[in-house]
């Protein structure tokens, strides 16, 4: 027999208290990141109800069940409000798998051994920055595992977006009205490049010359003709209270310009619902933000570990639900033990459409797992929503070197006021460009000045 330690809603209880108080530190039993230190599983740090969907519905919802507009009421608070109403009157279907526990299967391989080993390394400088003790730009890996402030939380999740040293997304996205059509639908790349915290290409833990920068961002498109070789470039300094440098290539002109950078909150292309400041839910430097502050903690569902779609030669996924079938992709969900929901107020963006966005976060990773904007009247908004993936499943691998390949996989953008989606996926190949992981020719090929002439086929 099983004795319980801990009674059914010991975990709800802690949550509540914990926030009342003003208090974070992921994990209920234990800080969820010791736990990982000693052993790799984070479940140790939580009772029994939050280690399973089983355990926390009391067997009214099993792994391997799908989460419908019959069912979903008993997850709803499991759930963030806009993708609730999607399940419940636009048909989309969740599917649940088992929670995973390997740590090392929910993030980079040597990411997670990065943060690890610096751990208790990082603060924040006299401007706010995350430096190392000594005051030198980061060194690669989640800065403060142990967050205790919802500024310590955003602040990594900033600072790491793609938590590789390098990589190019080759990317397909599909742009549906209100009743369920395809308008647009784009072939495009995105690059990222991380000069500072690197942990697997040489030279560690900088490129020499590029402390002041965080990061290099580039996205362009290969499909329809009529937007064919536009591209743009963000370079961002490391000063979080800095605008990155925006530039652009548009074809019709043949010739790059410097874009106004805090303009965030627009599409980039024709019927996209996706913005620059929707970037991996922290797309805008750290104090163009700010009144930060948890609201809440408590299980989640999400996909943060069966995106990939290994049987598709190109990565491709199947859809359903919406008026035409199309508006959502097939998502695997599990049980995430702790989800912390942070609220930000856009304080540097007097135009914003925005008042204020909420982020749910994944304890044990601290990987944003789905956002919601609500508009100037405090009415949701906006959401986004992904998928992440280890891109290894039946047998079959994509490697970044000595590990299988970790990334996003696909994501939904939704504007719940008009009823337009984008949605996004990560496929193997667009024409002429692969995605690619800690290679060294991803800068010199996609995130300069001269990659965006080039890639746009003026010289």
């Amino acid at each position: 027999m099983h004795i319980r330690r801990f009674d059914h809603d010991y975990g709800r209880r802690h949550f509540l208290k914990s926030v009342a108080a003003g208090v974070f530190g992921g994990g209920v039993l234990m800080p969820v990141w010791d736990a990982i230190a000693n052993t790799g599983d984070p479940s140790k740090a939580y009772p029994d109800e939050l280690l399973s969907i089983e355990g926390y519905t009391k067997g009214r919802i099993n792994t391997g069940d799908e989460i419908t507009a019959d069912n979903v009421d008993l997850v709803k608070e499991l759930l963030e409000p806009i993708k609730y109403q999607q399940i419940k009157t636009m048909g989309r279907r969740l599917k649940i798998v088992p929670t995973t526990r390997d740590i090392m299967r929910l993030s980079p391989w040597e990411y997670m051994e990065a943060t690890l080993k610096n751990a208790g390394q990082a603060r924040f400088d006299e401007r706010g920055n995350i430096v190392t003790l000594q005051g030198k730009p980061w060194i690669g890996g989640t800065p403060f595992p142990n967050a205790t402030s919802a500024l310590e939380l955003y602040a990594g999740l900033t600072m790491t977006w793609g938590r590789h040293d390098a990589c190019m997304y080759a990317i397909r996205e599909y742009d549906l009205s209100a009743d369920g059509d395809v308008q647009f639908n784009y072939d495009c790349g995105w690059a990222e490049l991380s000069p500072i915290g690197r942990v697997s290409m040489n030279p560690k833990p900088y490129l020499p010359g590029r402390e002041n920068k965080l990061r290099y961002q580039s996205v362009f498109f290969t499909r329809p003709d009529s937007i064919k070789g536009t591209s743009f470039l963000n370079i961002w300094d490391y000063d979080q209270n800095t605008f990155p440098e925006l530039y652009g290539y548009v074809s019709a002109f043949k010739r790059i310009r410097q874009f106004p950078t805090d303009q965030r909150f627009e599409p980039l292309i024709p019927g996209s619902t996706l913005y620059l400041s929707d970037a991996w839910a922290a797309g805008d430097p750290l104090y163009t933000w700010g009144n930060y502050r948890v609201v809440s903690r408590g299980p989640a569902l999400s996909g943060v570990s069966g995106g990939w779609n290994a049987e598709h030669p190109n990565w491709e996924h199947k859809t359903h639900g919406g008026p035409k079938g199309k508006t959502f992709w097939d998502t695997q969900v599990e049980f995430v033990p702790e989800a912390v929901v942070i609220e930000a107020e856009p304080v540097k963006f007097p135009r914003a459409p925005v008042s204020k966005k909420r982020v749910w976060i994944d304890a044990r990773t601290q990987l944003p797992i789905a956002m919601v904007s609500y508009d100037r009247r405090g009415e949701p908004y906006r959401s986004f929503d992904g998928a992440y993936g280890l891109y290894e499943s039946g047998g079959k691998s994509f490697n970044d070197g000595a590990h299988p390949y970790w990334s996003w996989a696909h994501v939904h953008a939704f504007d719940i006021q008009t009823g337009r989606m984008t949605r996004l996926e990560q496929v193997r190949e667009i024409a002429g460009h692969k995605t690619m992981v800690n290679d060294a020719v991803i800068y010199d090929r996609y995130l300069t000045n001269a990659a965006l002439m080039r890639i746009g086929g003026s010289d």
